[in-house]
């Protein structure tokens, strides 16, 4: 800010008043203009506007709503369903084919919910969830043991996958805004308790922060050796941008960056032809091979497509980048058959030598998960040409492929959340 000559001649005070008005004036009008462009830019967070990309596609609303309800109904209610009750309160999510419970699908599950405002569901799994998977003593306290026998109670693993923590997170503060919290369980108090949890980790028992602090980049486990590498999957740069706004903890700074730094990490890790990612990466987006796994694109990347097209939906920031992603990823699948590419490569595109079972399944197949996360990346940009996508996962149906092997789970829940993002069904929830 200029200071005024007050002993200046008065023509010369003139003009440095009106230079220092005009300054003044300039600096607001850009402060302004700032708060326009925000409030102009066509990310949801801002307009509160989400595209139905289905009906962009030609479907009635009332087909879409159906389609959506189908699949919730399949999962939910269903006699293949992965949603089990537990006396008057309770209920879990199970992954079938591995015969547990896990924070994966148990966070997905509450997140389905409180999208589509079911409470009851919501309630019922939060509450197995705190019961019998988190940890209320000792140095993890707060964190959830990642798989569980839902049978026999016995925890599988007491260690926490980090991204089950980041999606009970998100989905508490989610409930909290739809719902508020005096209906029996007080959600932003919960959510509050695990992310208090997670910033008083300073290594005791070999226990840390959820996210590294060093490379504000989201550990793939928060433990040990794990708190030292990344899942390109677990990187959802929408749900820090969530954490800034709503958790209201004294760290908003800190998950912005988070969210900008995980942008900067996609680009990196994303290879500059295909587009696809390695399941697991070093801070730098480096592949990183496990003594149980070579490095490649295989069943965690499947979700890389779905968090980047919900960043570019919510918040927008990294849009052009984006769009060329969505370019390069749908240019390849499509090169490989858009009813036929498999659901395994190296990066380059390749045919990986070692290819991970599933289900006691080892075999490459076309994958309604990848189908769908790889659908959802429509939502980015207005090219019509990846509207092929769209009708492909239109016509896909969640049922057991012609060897008998059948996910409803990983592949049914990946699918649902599909349907959700391109029907403009899955949103920012903000407090009501």
């Amino acid at each position: 800010m200029f200071k005024l000559n007050l002993t200046a001649k008065p023509k010369t005070l003139f003009v440095l008043i009106f230079v220092t008005v005009t300054l003044c004036f300039i600096s607001e009008t850009s402060k302004v203009q700032a708060q326009t462009n925000l409030s102009n830019n066509k990310a949801t967070f801002y307009s509160g506007v989400y595209r139905n990309v289905f009906k962009e596609a030609g479907y009635s609303q009332p087909d879409i709503d159906q389609k959506v309800d189908k699949a919730y109904s399949d999962l939910f209610e269903g006699p293949n369903r992965i949603y089990f009750e537990v006396g008057d309160s309770m209920a879990y999510v199970s992954d079938i084919k591995n015969h547990d419970a896990r924070t994966e699908g148990l966070s997905y599950g509450m997140m389905v919910a409180v999208q589509l405002n079911k409470k009851d569901v919501f309630d019922r799994i939060w509450r197995w969830s705190k019961k019998y998977v988190q940890h209320q003593e000792g140095p993890r306290e707060g964190y959830f043991a990642w798989s569980i026998n839902p049978q026999t109670m016995k925890k599988n693993s007491e260690g926490s996958a980090s991204d089950g923590e980041l999606y009970f997170i998100t989905s508490l503060i989610f409930a909290s805004n739809q719902w508020g919290n005096n209906s029996g369980i007080d959600y932003y108090a919960e959510a509050r308790r695990i992310l208090d949890a997670m910033w008083k980790k300073d290594g005791t028992g070999n226990i840390y922060n959820l996210i590294n602090l060093k490379h504000k980049q989201i550990s793939f486990v928060p433990e040990g050796r794990g708190y030292e590498w990344t899942d390109p999957s677990y990187h959802l740069p929408a749900f820090y941008e969530i954490w800034a706004e709503y958790a209201k903890d004294g760290h908003e700074q800190f998950y912005r960056d988070c969210a900008d730094t995980a942008r900067v990490f996609l680009h990196r890790a994303c290879h500059p032809q295909t587009g696809l990612t390695a399941d697991y990466t070093d801070f730098s987006g480096k592949p990183f091979s496990t003594p149980w796994m070579p490095a490649a694109f295989r069943y965690d990347s499947w979700r890389v497509p779905m968090n980047i097209a919900m960043d570019y939906v919510w918040y927008g920031k990294d849009k052009t980048w984006q769009e060329d992603y969505a370019t390069r990823i749908q240019g390849f699948l499509r090169s490989k058959g858009i009813d036929s590419f498999e659901d395994q490569f190296n990066l380059d595109g390749t045919t990986p030598e070692f290819i991970l079972q599933a289900g006691g399944f080892k075999k490459l197949r076309h994958s309604l998960g990848l189908k769908s996360t790889v659908a959802s990346t429509s939502l980015i940009g207005r090219d019509k040409e990846g509207l092929d996508f769209v009708h492909a996962l239109w016509n896909a149906k969640l049922e057991p492929y012609e060897d008998g092997y059948f996910d409803p789970y990983y592949d049914g829940l990946l699918y649902l959340f599909s349907l959700m993002h391109l029907s403009g069904k899955y949103q920012i929830i903000t407090p009501h």
